[in-house]
């Protein structure tokens, strides 16, 4: 049996998938909230607490078979949330032998994260960096197999010019959500025929192998 199959993970993983299904609800709110001027125009405030913001079951799913393909030991993740990618990470981190690092920055969403690594038994592979993630990543000297950008996309670029150095031949990176505006300049950098990545676009997924 694999870790993804534990059935102490996939209690974890079910509650949160059923309450992620909730945001698009939360949203609906929110946004009649805004339009009737209850809420400021916050797009910052709106995203950081209340939402899950978070993977689908067949998209963790996908993040946990590419992890184990590639093998992938040393990984890091960029946007945690509540922390439904982070455990599938987390299943194949245990599963490769290796470890993952993620990052999120709202205080609450970390506490919950931490208390979802507990209730899955995957304390002990993931470690959280809480805070601005290209302050909390930038002392990093470890290689990188997989990296996944999956929180602000403005942040994309950056976070990848700031690990370019850790990725070696044949690292993942993975970017969610580049349909996104703010992930454009991401796209086009990863794309650039002198990136020293080969890009894939699956849906508003961006799947990149380094050179």
């Amino acid at each position: 049996m694999n870790t993804l199959d534990d059935p102490q993970l996939q209690t974890v993983l079910q509650r949160l998938h059923a309450a992620a299904a909730d945001d698009a609800a939360r949203w609906a709110a929110r946004r009649e909230q805004q339009a009737t001027g209850q809420l400021p125009q916050d797009e910052g405030l709106v995203r950081m607490g209340e939402f899950y913001l978070a993977v689908s079951p067949d998209e963790g799913r996908l993040l946990y078979l590419l992890a184990r393909a590639t093998r992938a030991r040393r990984m890091v993740e960029f946007g945690a949330s509540y922390g439904v990618s982070t455990l599938y990470l987390g299943a194949a981190a245990r599963d490769n032998g290796g470890h993952l690092v993620t990052t999120e920055a709202h205080p609450d969403k970390c506490r919950a994260l931490r208390a979802n690594l507990a209730q899955a038994g995957l304390a002990d592979c993931v470690t959280l960096r809480e805070g601005d993630a290209l302050q909390t990543l930038a002392d990093r000297t470890e290689p990188v197999d997989l990296l996944l950008l999956d929180g602000w996309k403005s942040l994309y670029l950056p976070l990848l010019r700031l690990l370019r150095p850790r990725l070696g031949e044949g690292a993942l990176v993975l970017a969610d959500n580049v349909d996104h505006a703010a992930a454009q300049d991401y796209v086009a950098a990863v794309r650039a025929p002198d990136s020293g990545f080969l890009t894939h676009l699956m849906g508003d997924l961006s799947v990149s192998v380094c050179l």
